[in-house]
């Protein structure tokens, strides 16, 4: 495979780095990566020990002295080269992501490019950590706000995203001047050694220190929970499943420390009467087939007024028996495989609960058999026609089903049903009309962090705050102002003048007062006591 060369990736690899050294664990205990596109096991990485652990956490120590010392637009420049690196391995660094994960090519090199994207967003941002200067109520004093580096960033991300969850965190913290630990998923970690790799040589053609950015990859007891209980490390940005951001949660704020959480997503679209439904079949079907269902903000629900109910139903079903599984890094393939063969067990556990529970399945529902999908993890896209309480419905199934929903009446009706879940990720409606519109974007519309007019509940832009509401965990990443949780704020007073007035009013003297002073204070005691 000429991309792995490309890549400059070995059979067997460290899977410990601090920049451009790589530690000795290749006699560790192994993790196999296997792809799921053929079921080839095409690398082995030395899972990190708890004092490769501790290794790479007093590096990233010591590099942060350094590293938040340097002026944040020289900062802006090693990233803005990071993202010209990228560009000279888009292809191959794609073709890997597409090959480890089983997403479509196009999906691989649109995550790289995802990379690149917020490296040269950072670069603008790298000029405009901007503080607030506000008014003072004592005279001859200023009163604004600043930004200081934080520290050491910890980023533990997912499969499904191998290196754009991390572009996300590690480019925003390195203009803030945090250096960050990357701890991949064990099920994706062959990107992530690429991706090192890759930066690394923007550190060694900048003379950088080790530290800056580091990858670790392990379990979750020599790595996982040591990065939860470390008080070196203050702020830890989790993706994952919602069971576990509740524990990543709660040990992190046990030493007060900070997270950001980005964990489940139970994605609705509501299909209103006013709808265009040559702009809403192909988002529709996008956003539910679109990497496997194994996105965060992948389709789950489509909420569709009853008007249009079968309308929509006939153009889905012909949608649905056009599109082509496959291999994915064959661009006339619209879906490859899930990421292994637990999530197609997943997959067809929720196709039986569909059932049970009392829904029907009008397309799929099966997993796929013969040589062309001889790894075992490839299923077919579904469409299940289903009430919006039952408890399956409810749940995140990481799988490439859709429930079609039918509502009657208002829209308040459809958005209603649209907010009757635990999650609350990604939004859509798909409607002509202006006070339909409104009224989703309203305060009483959409529950989640993302609402979308008109275009899917994928594909989010690198320039907004990307996270959600309720159990997807409230965190924000990547643009807007999204930096400062990246840093320390800090108040600040300036007294300019040669006088201590006190805020509030108050007064406090040590020397005795003046007769002038005394006489004062009793006038006002009197005029008190009068008054009451």
């Amino acid at each position: 495979m000429n991309f792995l060369d490309a890549l400059y990736l070995e059979k067997t690899m460290s899977g410990t780095s601090t920049g451009t050294v790589w530690l000795d664990n290749k006699g560790n205990k192994k993790i196999v990566v296997t792809s799921p596109v053929d079921g080839e096991k095409f690398a082995a990485i030395g899972r990190a020990s708890a004092s490769d652990f501790d290794h790479v956490v007093r590096e990233a120590q010591q590099a942060f002295s350094v590293w938040r010392a340097m002026p944040a637009p020289k900062r802006g420049e090693i990233v803005r080269q990071i993202g010209l690196r990228l560009r000279d391995f888009k292809l191959p660094l794609g073709t890997l992501i597409a090959y480890e994960t089983g997403k479509p090519l196009q999906e691989g090199l649109g995550e790289v490019q995802e990379v690149i994207d917020i490296c040269d967003y950072c670069v603008g941002q790298s000029r405009m950590l901007y503080g607030m200067t506000t008014v003072s109520e004592r005279p001859e004093h200023r009163l604004f706000e600043q930004y200081h580096p934080l520290g050491i960033v910890a980023i533990i991300t997912a499969f499904n995203f191998p290196v754009a969850v991390w572009g996300w965190n590690a480019m925003i913290a390195a203009i803030c001047g945090d250096v960050s630990i990357w701890k991949p998923s064990s099920k994706a970690p062959a990107s992530a050694i690429a991706m090192q790799k890759i930066v690394a040589r923007v550190l060694e053609h900048n003379n950088l220190p080790e530290g800056i950015f580091s990858l670790i990859v392990g379990d979750r007891n020599n790595v996982g929970e040591k990065i939860l209980d470390d008080r070196r490390i203050p702020l830890v940005s989790f993706t994952g499943s919602v069971a576990s951001g509740r524990v990543a949660a709660a040990r992190v704020a046990g030493r007060l420390g900070r997270t950001i959480l980005e964990l489940g997503g139970n994605n609705g679209i509501i299909i209103t009467e006013h709808a265009d439904l040559k702009l809403a079949v192909p988002a529709v079907v996008f956003g539910a087939v679109g990497t496997a269902g194994q996105r965060c903000t992948t389709t789950r629900r489509l909420i569709i007024h009853e008007s249009r109910y079968d309308e929509v139903k006939e153009h889905l079903l012909r949608a649905y028996g056009s599109l082509k599984i496959g291999n994915p890094l064959l661009e006339a393939n619209h879906m490859g495989p899930l990421i292994d063969r637990n999530a197609v067990k997943a997959y067809l556990k929720a196709v039986k609960a569909i059932i049970r529970q009392g829904g029907t399945i009008i397309f799929g529902g099966n997993s796929l058999k013969g040589e062309e999908y001889a790894s075992g993890c490839y299923v077919e896209p579904t469409l299940a026609e289903v009430e919006n309480q039952f408890p399956v419905v409810k749940e995140e199934t990481f799988a490439p089903i859709l429930y079609l929903i039918k509502y009657s009446g208002g829209v308040e009706n459809g958005i209603a049903l649209h907010n009757d879940v635990e999650q609350g990720l990604s939004s859509a409606i798909f409607s002509t009309n202006h006070n339909q519109v409104e009224g989703f974007l309203s305060a009483a519309g959409s529950d989640c962090g993302i609402a979308n007019v008109n275009i899917g509940t994928s594909g989010a832009e690198i320039g907004g705050a990307f996270g959600g509401e309720k159990n997807t965990g409230g965190g924000r990443e990547s643009g807007s102002d999204a930096w400062k949780f990246y840093m320390r704020r800090q108040t600040v007073t300036v007294n300019y003048g040669q006088g201590l007035p006190l805020a509030q009013g108050i007064r406090f003297e040590i020397e005795p007062p003046t007769r002038g002073d005394k006489y004062l204070h009793e006038i006002l005691l009197k005029k008190q006591e009068k008054n009451f």
